[in-house]
């Protein structure tokens, strides 16, 4: 694998940042010697793979059949390993929407693997020891956890809040699993579309006008503050600076007279429970 080859490169740049955290994709250049021609590259990089997988093992709901997929892996292994021959050159070259789109996908199907490396499949993923800090995948030619895919490239260099839509943790309460590559050309309609989804659904959002309270996703409340640089607001909604935010954004994607009761703050703001049980087709 390239990326041993770069261990030594790697652990000097660790040591003269003084920082724990993964780098940034922008961090680390790898010499012209190990890495592969852009266009070489991105035909290895095959996305109807994963969209076999998706259309495959997917249903309309979002839900998993991990068991058949266990089963028949072998092409979501061969699109998990494309993934890492990606260069950090074809990366860097890559816009903003083919960048959070190869993320987007690498962190899921990352997660799809993980699942399905259990024998026998776990009840839920919190179960999977070290599944989101402790365990590194191969991504365009770097060693990156799940978390420093979503926490420290997609969240901090990207001012992109409906990423937390499409970003699927294997659980019931998680966003539904798009059956779907995300696509560059067709990121904005698709991220849009996995909001009014999840919030449609019954662990994005509920309003219960008698009872004069809203509830939310705990999505919205571990990263609200995601949602404040492009829609944090002084009026209006109800709560403190991240949950104006989140409601703010919330209320874009209502009727009318939703959008109006959340801009009242007329109510009380709650947080649905967080069902960290399998998202697997029953």
């Amino acid at each position: 694998m390239r990326w041993l080859k770069q261990s030594a490169l790697v652990l000097a740049l660790l040591a003269l940042s003084g920082c724990s955290s993964g780098l940034s994709f922008s961090q680390i250049t790898l010499s012209s010697s190990e890495t592969a021609n852009p266009t070489q590259v991105d035909e290895a990089y095959q996305t109807d793979l994963y969209t076999d997988v998706l259309s495959r093992y997917v249903d309309a709901s979002g839900l998993v059949n991990y068991t058949n997929l266990q089963a028949d892996r072998t092409t979501l292994d061969q699109f998990n390993a494309s993934l890492g021959a990606v260069t950090v050159e074809t990366y860097e070259a890559w816009d903003e929407a083919q960048k959070i789109a190869f993320l987007v996908n690498a962190y899921n199907s990352f997660t799809l693997q993980s699942i399905i490396d259990q024998t026998p499949l776990k009840s839920s993923i919190r179960d999977i020891s070290g599944v989101w800090r402790g365990r590194k995948w191969a991504i365009a030619q770097q060693s990156k956890t799940l978390d420093e895919i979503e926490h420290q490239i997609l969240r901090k260099e990207f001012n992109e809040p409906r990423i937390h839509a499409a970003l699927v943790c294997a659980a019931i309460s998680c966003p539904p699993l798009r059956g779907e590559v995300y696509t560059a050309d067709r990121l904005d309609a698709q991220l849009d579309d996995q909001v009014e989804q999840w919030l449609n659904g019954p662990h994005g959002l509920r309003i219960d006008r008698e009872a004069g309270r809203v509830y939310i996703s705990a999505i919205f409340d571990w990263f609200g503050e995601d949602w404040i640089p492009t829609y944090g607001t002084d009026t209006g909604f109800t709560g403190n600076a991240k949950e104006r935010a989140v409601l703010n954004f919330i209320s874009q994607y209502l009727e009318a007279g939703d959008r109006d009761y959340l801009q009242s703050g007329d109510y009380d703001l709650k947080y649905l429970d967080y069902d960290w049980a399998l998202n697997t087709q029953p």
